[in-house]
């Protein structure tokens, strides 16, 4: 009964590991793809510098 538990409690952690590894990845993706159209929407006076640092 104790193993049958562990591993349901393995494939509970996994799955919430999965799915979290899941949602990151598409935060990932909508950050660059922001970033990608900010770097090329950039105003046309600009001097080249996209940030003031």
């Amino acid at each position: 009964m104790v193993p049958l538990l562990l591993v349901l409690l393995l494939v509970l952690i996994l799955f919430g590991a999965g799915f979290a590894l899941n949602v990151l990845w598409w935060a990932a993706l909508v950050v660059l793809v922001l970033w990608l159209i900010g770097f090329v929407a950039r105003p046309k006076g600009s001097s080249g510098r996209r940030y003031r640092w």
